[in-house]
């Protein structure tokens, strides 16, 4: 049986194809259209999905769609209803594009179908399923769990804004929802904006942000008590109920009250340019330590209701490396699974996976060992850069590859590394990264700035060989999708000055703090990916042969791209992300780019974007 799943409409579109209950192919639509979080239907990524099996739009059993539209509209209509006359002009702005685009979605997806190629519309099979549980889908079916306890958190998919599901052999069980507009996800996005950062793309920023903060200081314990009395009433089961007065996300375009934020904090909103002071960290620390809690409140509630010693986590807010690792910590649980595209585009993986359940009255087994679901490309599409740019490079057998950028990288380099198949998710992974030595102590302040064109306080990730997560980090289990947070062992920190925690955020950051420094964040912590033979071969073994030279078996490791733009999807994407910024070698399967010897007549230093 093969089902198509798609997401589309509101941001990070994407295509996912199910064969026999397992995952095919998947990708998000930004990575073919180069805009950051497209949200047009995924033509591109649907083409890709079909092409790669060879399929046709008539060959497949069912397209499903992620959510179900006519719900959503409900909400919409009843929520400005409910604040009349409030936001008038929003539903002035909100309800042609309805009408037009998303109520009619049955003959939306069909025209979007038809782009893609010719089909007879009277046997498309045309499924919705809900919005989390899609995202339930995507977590529990391929976890390999029996039975577990399901937390999906996001911003809000119809109603709902946080669900707590049981999934055992009979399939996803919802048991609690939380409804619009009480959200988690819309609350740390108001204070995203609030910060100065876009919300729906700049959210791991102000997680990045928040370790600047001084938990011990005065101000940071009154944000902390502010956001508790006058924004968000906490409640021991997890649910939220937020203070409407203070936003304006139900009635309006825009997130919050200016005015009221303002009167409440004491200070203006942030804008993206301004510098970044003191009170931004410390209030970034305060919501990021509320929403701490109130996942943990979340996840105690999800083992009371389903008894089970597994959870599986998915929706947007399921990317909070940060709060993900605080709850593995706490032992709750004693497994934990987290979708590795936990936001909007996952629920183009869980919609095909539940329809599969539902058409074949069992659930679908084994069907996501990993992430690497995208477009991978052969040598002869690679040379087609090499004619269109006069690039120069050399073939190297892949020893002889390994040994070279291994070397490179330790003596200081930045090495793009594009290899076989794209990552599905926000993270890199191993295949579209940009790597670097972990012990290089000006390695993150040269990544930021001339590499990724990015914020100087952005933390780096480490890629660790699997066999040493032990040894040099604070965690009992592996993380191979990059979504937990642990501590840097004490054996590999640097003695820190006794006002550390006192300290402005740009004094922390350029403190020595570890032998690692290049992935260790201000706070000592680091966000993980562990990496074994079975996951990523090639990427393992020059991680290995780095290890075998320095003694050191972990890789800084960055996602292939620049500010304000996706992740690289194909060669020419690389190459020109390799020649716009100060990366010193990429290495392209078994290609191999010195810049040193590319020409430099090349007219591709487009202005960067902002994010």
């Amino acid at each position: 049986m093969k089902i198509l799943g798609i997401s589309a409409f509101y941001h990070d579109s994407a295509a996912a194809l199910i064969i026999d209950g397992q995952v095919i192919a998947a990708a998000q639509e930004e990575r073919f259209t180069r805009n950051k979080h497209d949200s047009s239907f995924p033509v591109n990524a649907i083409k890709y999905c079909l092409n790669n099996s060879n399929l046709t739009i008539d060959s497949l059993d069912a397209v499903v769609y992620y959510e179900k539209p006519f719900l959503k509209f409900e909400r919409l209509l009843e929520t400005y209803y409910a604040y009349a006359p409030m936001g008038v002009v929003s539903f002035a702005t909100a309800i042609p594009a309805w009408l037009k685009e998303k109520l009619f979605i049955k003959h939306t997806i069909k025209k979007g179908l038809s782009e893609c190629n010719i089909y007879n519309k009277k046997n498309l099979q045309l499924l919705f399923t809900e919005h989390h549980q899609s995202h339930a889908a995507s977590a529990f079916y391929p976890s390999g769990f029996k039975n577990s306890a399901i937390l999906t958190i996001d911003g809000v998919g119809e109603w709902t804004t946080a669900s707590i599901s049981k999934g055992d052999e009979k399939g996803i069980k919802i048991l609690r929802e939380m409804h619009f507009p009480h959200s988690l996800g819309l609350l740390y996005s108001a204070f995203t904006y609030y910060l100065g950062f876009m919300v729906n793309s700049g959210e791991y920023k102000l997680m990045g942000l928040a370790p600047y903060g001084n938990p011990d200081d005065i101000q940071t314990q009154e944000f902390i008590k502010q956001i508790k009395t006058q924004i968000v009433s906490i409640n021991a089961d997890g649910s939220i109920k937020l203070n409407m007065k203070y936003f304006r996300f139900h009635t309006g375009l825009k997130m919050i009250n200016k005015r009221k934020w303002e009167s409440l904090f004491g200070f203006s909103t942030r804008k993206p340019n301004d510098k970044v002071l003191q009170h931004h960290c410390n209030l970034a620390y305060a919501i990021q330590t509320v929403s701490e809690e109130i996942i943990l409140n979340m996840a105690k509630e999800a083992k009371q209701l389903t008894g089970s010693k597994n959870l599986c986590l998915a929706g947007g807010v399921s990317l909070n490396c940060v709060a993900n690792g605080k709850l593995l910590q706490s032992g709750l649980f004693d497994s934990l699974y987290i979708q590795p595209a936990a936001g909007d585009a996952g629920g183009a993986i869980g919609g095909a996976l539940e329809a599969w359940r539902l058409l074949n009255d069992k659930n679908p087994k084994n069907c996501m060992n990993n992430a690497f679901w995208g477009p991978e490309f052969k040598k002869d599409e690679s040379l087609r850069l090499i004619t269109k740019y006069n690039a120069v490079y050399e073939e190297l057998d892949f020893e002889e590859l390994n040994k070279r950028v291994a070397n490179l990288i330790a003596n200081g380099n930045v090495v793009g590394w594009f290899q076989g198949r794209m990552e599905f998710g926000p993270r890199a992974l191993g295949n579209r990264s940009i790597l670097a030595d972990p012990r290089n102590q000006e390695m993150q302040k040269k990544l930021n700035l001339k590499i990724k064109h990015r914020e100087g306080f952005r933390p780096f990730a480490p890629t660790v060989l699997a066999e040493f997560v032990n040894e040099y980090f604070d965690i009992e289990t592996e993380s191979p999708y990059m979504l937990l947070v642990a501590d840097v062992n004490k054996k590999y920190r640097y003695e820190i000055p006794k006002n550390y925690k006192g300290l402005n955020y740009m004094e922390k950051l350029y403190t020595k703090r570890s032998e690692i420094q290049a992935i260790t964040h201000v706070d000592f912590s680091a966000r993980l990916q562990t990496v074994d033979k079975t996951q990523n071969e090639r990427y393992y073994n020059l991680i290995d042969t780095f290890y075998k030279l320095t003694g050191c078996p972990i890789l800084v490791n960055t996602s292939f791209n620049v500010r304000g733009e996706p992740i690289v999807c194909n060669p020419d994407d690389a190459y020109r992300c390799f020649m716009r910024t100060e990366m010193d070698f990429l290495v392209i399967g078994d290609l191999f780019f010195d810049k040193k010897n590319q020409p430099h007549n090349l007219k591709i230093r487009d202005k960067f974007k902002a994010d």
